[in-house]
């Protein structure tokens, strides 16, 4: 028996998305390594669709590569499917996101669209949050303060230096974490005064979730 690469798992994961579409006209693109094969397999049927809304920089840049139109946000009243990785999932579709540093894009996407698909190798995959340090978007001048407001919390805020966001803010990682209410710790770090955004999506959780090609 030949055992895949977690690669080739990705790949499985991203063209697996493809099914999800359901003839969808505008597409969310969101960020990552897994993201990446999407994207290639995405423009393989550029000509079905009629744009995307991108994550970040880096997805914007390899889809225009493709030739694929991309679309500000504000252009466009609904987004049917979002496409997206992510750095952890529980059994209730909740995850971590933000390692690659564009969690308040990816946050925004996936509020505005219908059905969310995550898209992930079977690594990321936990019974609890929080092996993966949980990225905090912060404004710069708020960070040591949101820093202490962790430890309070019991988390080791690390500050990701040399990373400014797409959106010219700071990310801190908390290590130490072991999430078993994601829902309620969004919701409490969500009013620390200066978090932009929290890395938890739990109150808008995936809609679906493929391990290669297979529905979680």
């Amino acid at each position: 028996m030949t055992t895949m690469t977690q690669d080739e798992l990705k790949r499985l994961a991203a063209r697996a998305a493809l099914r999800y579409l359901d003839g969808a006209r505008i597409v969310g693109v969101g960020t990552g390594s897994t993201v990446k094969h999407f994207i290639d397999a995405l423009a393989e049927r550029k000509d079905r669709i009629d744009g995307t809304v991108s994550s970040s920089e880096q997805s914007t840049r390899q889809l225009a590569a493709h030739g694929i139109r991309v679309l500000d946000l504000n252009e466009v009243d609904a987004i049917p499917v979002y496409v997206d990785g992510a750095d952890e999932c529980d059994g209730r579709k909740c995850l971590i996101k933000g390692g690659g540093g564009a969690l308040t894009r990816e946050k925004v996407i996936a509020a505005v669209a219908t059905k969310f698909v995550c898209i992930i190798d079977p690594a990321k995959r936990v019974d609890v949050l929080g092996r993966f340090p949980l990225p905090i978007e912060v404004i710069p001048m708020a960070r040591r303060y949101v820093s202490r407001e962790i430890v309070r919390r019991g988390g080791n805020p690390v500050w990701r230096e040399h990373l400014v966001t797409d959106n010219g803010n700071a990310i801190l990682d908390v290590h130490g974490w072991q999430i078993a209410d994601p829902v309620a710790m969004e919701r409490d770090l969500n009013q620390i005064a200066g978090v932009v955004t929290v890395g938890l999506f739990a109150q808008r959780p995936a809609d679906v979730v493929l391990i290669g090609d297979r529905e979680m």
